[in-house]
């Protein structure tokens, strides 16, 4: 009957979920590299057989549904953080500053870019350009309501600062991002410098 509840949808959903939560618990024990399909069905308490059923690539789509779902859960964080913003610069350095934070206080993430970092890079950057794609799209319409300089277009504007934003996160080079001001001076002196309106 049209409208009516799936259970059995629900309930794969359910157990997909708790084999990504499985394997996200083997990667903070023993990091990427080591966990396995066989580690992931014992943690979820299912069989290799069922998480074969709802990864048919085996323990590469598996790592690859876990960085992808640590990664929503960031973004969902982030989003909360930032979403009450008034203007385009408080939803920039509010974001930066809790992004970078979130980055170093990340316990698996450290540990696995300490042991194994080309593995995470990689993983990483098979949907970098959704990441890009979420970050750009969130600024738009900040950048639309604060004006932008003359001959800026929009989309290459928020596209723009979504990669130099990123790439601060990742790697902030002379800028102590903890610190507002020094924050403050990155968003207005140099990464809006001729893109917003004076």
């Amino acid at each position: 009957m049209s409208g009516s509840p799936d259970p059995g949808g629900a309930r794969d959903a359910g157990q997909r979920q708790r084999i990504i939560e499985a394997a996200y618990e083997c990667v903070r024990r023993w990091g990427i590299a080591k966990t396995t399909v066989e580690d992931a069905a014992r943690q979820a308490g299912v069989s290799r057989a069922t998480v074969y059923r709802y990864f048919p690539g085996g323990r590469d789509e598996l790592v690859g549904a876990v960085v992808s779902w640590e990664k929503l859960r960031f973004f969902a964080r982030l989003y909360e953080e930032v979403h009450d913003s008034e203007s385009l610069e408080e939803v920039m350095e509010r974001g930066i500053v809790f992004a970078r934070q979130a980055l170093v206080e990340h316990e698996v993430l450290q540990r696995v870019l300490q042991t194994e970092p080309g593995l995470l890079i990689t993983k990483l950057t098979v949907d970098a350009g959704l990441v890009v794609d979420l970050v750009s799209g969130f600024l738009a319409p900040y950048l639309e309501r604060h004006g932008l300089a003359e001959g800026v277009d929009v989309g290459e504007a928020s596209d723009f600062l979504a990669r130099m934003i990123l790439s601060y996160i990742a790697s902030p080079g002379r800028y102590d991002l903890t610190d507002e001001d020094q924050v403050r001076d990155l968003v207005r002196g140099e990464l809006l410098a001729g893109i917003v309106a004076p």
